[in-house]
């Protein structure tokens, strides 16, 4: 049964009852995501408010980064909350669980092990999907509050399990907002975006456009092993589960595939070039913005630091602290260069903390990597803070936990603006010298003051782009126009396996008669030479 908080039910109700009051604005639903899906989520919701359109954000009640109870939020959007049949800290304790494996277990097992341990935490992720699956489309109260609300259309991070089908069944508009999908088969098989393995990394794999003969192939691995195991596992878990709320056949990938705009959270100043269809929209950096004034006490230690400057150092917000030995060694190193840290970090104390090194809680990320006096980032790799370091032009040490992060730091690695590290094989030397390498070589920070001018050198700002595109969908009821008609082909007409058969068909044909004609033709010669033979 749906469950609505009391400080948000008036929001809510205002929302279904009083449409017509937002006759300059359209109504967006919005599915946005977990930890920083939603910080970045957030950047487009918040500009679609600046623009007078209604937002709500349909949010189960074990959310564990999207705070439905914050007055501030609550002036800006329209939270719907649900109940689901987990608690918060049951979802983020396998978030928590996955981390704790990738950062300091994975490296350790044998290729079998890695499988079975990523496979059982990816099954408890998706039972727990599921379980919000049906949450929201067997609820019939929200379901039916859904359509009375009248949206415009619907914005989803399809880490969102069934966001796309909830859609499909209001018979809404659909945009995508995404980094990439695990071998980017979503993309492949849904968006129907064409991609060569021959020149296009499958995605996280931490390659180039110009693969060695080995990468190809192993590049070429990956398309065919993510393509058939997703399939798989589609048909008969995701498939069979649309197919009964809908009534009739369907898939997740047909779906998907009605989306209108695929909104792509990378950008070509970092991403491979490719052919892209025309619903797909390359809007990295979205979130990235001019730096703000610092809170007097943390502009007062960066103004400490002299002309040494600062290094800023965070892991990401869903790794706050490491363990002892980690966090010892990362210290350690820090208290060896002439510069001051801020290191946002909630865990025990470093013993080897030493005395230019500030510890936070949080820090004001986007604000730091803009101030004149930073000269290095530490950062795991993630997408956001990529993002901001590449448009303020701050070179990095990358130090890659899990997910995404050794693909987003390999590409910005080959142009030159960062050094990639081992988190488990790391030392102190090893640290303390490629700090001092990026900061004191003049062609780090030249390559990223590079790719900085390639990221803003566009007509418009990525933010604008992205909700550009949102209000078009809105306006025209979506952008059917845009959309590839192969999604209405089946697989042997995609790949034209019907008209290339046809045409060996006639070309077998045309040879097998040509031949039989010249067969005839000499069978004919010879009963004239024996015929003259014997009148001779």
């Amino acid at each position: 049964m749906m469950q609505v908080f009391p400080p948000l039910f008036l929001p809510a109700l205002l929302l279904v009852l009083a449409p017509s009051c937002l006759v300059d604005g359209g109504h967006v639903l919005v599915f946005p995501g977990e930890y920083s899906h939603w910080l970045n989520m957030r950047t487009i919701m918040e500009e679609l408010v600046r623009r007078k359109h209604s937002v709500t954000i349909l949010v189960p009640d074990a959310s564990p980064s999207i705070n439905y109870n914050s007055s501030v939020d609550a002036a800006k959007f329209n939270f719907l909350v649900f109940k689901v049949p987990f608690s918060r800290a049951e979802f983020h304790g396998v978030t928590q669980e996955f981390i704790h494996f990738s950062m300091y277990e994975l490296h350790l097992l044998s290729p079998l092990h890695k499988f079975w341990r990523i496979r059982g935490w990816m099954q408890q992720l998706f039972d727990l999907g599921m379980q919000q699956c049906d949450s929201m489309l067997k609820n019939k109260q929200l379901m039916a509050t859904l359509r009375e609300a009248a949206f415009d259309a619907v914005l989803l991070d399809p880490m969102v399990m069934c966001g796309d089908l909830v859609a499909d069944v209001l018979g809404l508009p659909l945009i995508l907002s995404l980094r990439f999908s695990f071998g980017s088969v979503m993309e492949r098989h849904c968006g129907h975006a064409p991609a060569q393995p021959s020149y296009v990394p499958a995605a996280p794999l931490p390659y180039g456009d110009l693969m060695s003969f080995r990468e190809r192939l192993i590049n070429t691995v990956m398309y065919v092993g993510t393509s058939v195991v997703s399939e798989v596992v589609w048909k008969l878990t995701l498939d069979q589960y649309y197919s009964k709320v809908k009534g009739s056949p369907s898939s997740i990938c047909e779906s998907l595939g009605k989306a209108d705009i695929w909104l792509i959270r990378t950008f070509w100043d970092l991403e491979t070039p490719r052919p892209t269809p025309p619903n797909f929209q390359y809007v990295g950096g979205l979130h990235c913005k001019p730096a703000n004034q610092l809170p007097d006490d943390l502009e007062a230690f960066v103004q400490s630091s002299g002309d040494a400057g600062v290094v800023v150092v965070t892991f990401g917000s869903m790794v706050t602290n490491l363990t002892t030995e980690r966090a010892d060694v990362i210290a350690a190193a820090f208290g060896r260069i002439p510069q001051k840290v801020i290191w946002r970090y909630s865990g025990e104390t470093p013993r080897t903390l030493a005395a230019n090194t500030k510890l936070c809680d949080w820090i004001p990320q986007n604000d730091l990597l803009g101030h004149p006096k930073t000269r290095a980032f530490v950062t795991h790799g993630g997408t956001n803070g990529l993002y901001e370091a590449v448009y303020h032009g701050v070179p990095l040490v990358g130090v890659p936990l899990f997910g995404d992060q050794s693909d987003n730091l390999a590409r910005l690695s080959r142009r030159g603006g960062a050094i990639v590290l081992n988190f488990n094989q790391l030392t102190v030397d090893e640290l303390t010298e490629t700090l001092n390498t990026v900061i004191d070589q003049p062609s780090y920070r030249s390559s990223m003051q590079h790719l900085s001018a390639l990221h803003r050198d566009r007509p418009e700002s990525p933010l604008s782009t992205a909700v550009f595109w949102v209000e078009f969908v809105m306006r025209h009821g979506g952008a059917h126009h845009l959309r590839l008609a192969s999604r209405d082909l089946n697989w042997f007409q995609y790949h034209s396996v019907d008209t290339v058969t046809t045409l060996l068909v006639v070309l077998m044909g045309t040879i097998a008669a040509f031949w039989e004609s010249v067969l005839c033709l000499l069978r004919r010669c010879r009963r004239r030479r024996v015929g003259r033979e014997k009148n001779d």
